[in-house]
């Protein structure tokens, strides 16, 4: 018996390094799998919406798949065109702040003890490093020496048009690649929806084929409404962020509000990422303190009302749970 248990251990340890391995060295299709499976869960309601009003399956979910698909790829072209608005300003930007970060270091440590000490050991390290020994006839007698350096300028030959053009391909090819299998995998699923519900049946429930047919479908709606709440839920934070952003003055202030709606995916730590850009260009554009205070408080009231208020209510009824289990759980 006490050579059995660490036998399982052992075994349990070395199945979990292999699935640990299979998921590693197979994330090239299962991310994209797995990105699939939620998009199906989000997209089936409408699906199935379409179906009620008499379309065929077929064709609701090739109609569904376009216009998700055409949404994603929308809000990436707003983003990338954000992007490049936002680049051209930058060195304006980044002079601004270099200015305030300047004022706030010599406001907070300009007439310090500590300031003035770190002034005097600079001094004096200047002093130590000073070259010792008498300079040399050249020098003296006010000429330089001879064997001056020689600059040397490399210069790389100019791009070709197949070159430029592979170089510019180059980088969208994995996100176009992962992005085509991610829309293979969800118009299949879609419409195999029936029969991947049958085949999981018969391999988890064959005695009752009933109840685990109802317990299937229950999850999967269940799962649909979940997923479409958060869903409208973080489009809802990006648009409200996105919106007093604009409002307070923030640039480029639509990118942030899809970048705070995509990040709040992310569990407890999605939205304070998403306010760190906002919050530095704040700093950088505003000629004072007022926006970044205002970018600060704005982030804080939303994500509170969302997170502590909203979710708590939205998530308990689509997932058929209670606000204080859910808030429980948001809690560990």
């Amino acid at each position: 018996m006490s050579k059995a248990v660490p036998e399982a251990s052992a075994m349990s340890i070395l199945v979990g390094i292999a699935v640990v391995a299979a998921l590693y060295f197979g994330r090239e299709v299962l991310v994209p799998l797995a990105l699939a499976v939620l998009l199906s869960f989000v997209l089936s309601p409408l699906v199935r919406l379409l179906q009620r009003c008499y379309f065929p399956r077929s064709l609701a979910v090739i109609a569904v798949a376009l216009v998700a698909f055409a949404a994603i790829f929308g809000l990436g072209a707003l983003m990338v065109s954000q992007i490049n608005e936002l680049a051209k300003d930058l060195p304006h930007y980044q002079t601004t702040l270099a200015k305030k970060i300047e004022s706030l270091r010599s406001a907070a440590a300009g007439s310090s003890t500590m300031e003035r000490a770190s002034e005097a050991l600079h001094d004096l390290s200047t002093e130590i490093d000073k070259p010792k020994g008498n300079p040399s006839p050249s020098m003296r007698n006010g000429m330089e020496p001879n064997n001056k350096p020689i600059p040397v300028e490399v210069r790389q030959p100019d791009l070709g048009a197949l070159q430029m053009l592979t170089a510019f391909i180059t980088p969208l090819i994995h996100p176009l690649a992962t992005t085509g299998i991610v829309a293979i995998f969800v118009i299949f699923i879609l419409l195999q929806h029936q029969d991947l519900r049958n085949r999981l049946v018969r391999l988890a429930g064959a005695q009752d084929l009933q109840r685990t047919t109802a317990a299937i479908d229950d999850a999967g709606e269940r799962l649909s409404r979940l997923f479409l709440t958060q869903l409208g839920l973080n489009a809802g934070f990006g648009f409200v962020i996105g919106t007093g952003l604009w409002i307070i003055g923030v640039p480029s202030a639509p990118l942030w509000g899809i970048l705070a709606m995509i990040l709040r995916f992310v569990p407890y730590i999605g939205a304070l990422i998403s306010a760190i850009f906002p919050l530095i260009l704040a700093a950088a554009a505003g000629p004072g303190w007022i926006m970044v205070l205002s970018t600060v408080a704005l982030f804080l009231v939303v994500e509170l009302v969302a997170g502590q208020i909203i979710e708590p209510l939205v998530y308990g009824h689509s997932a058929g749970l209670s606000p204080v289990a859910v808030i429980a759980s948001a809690t560990f």
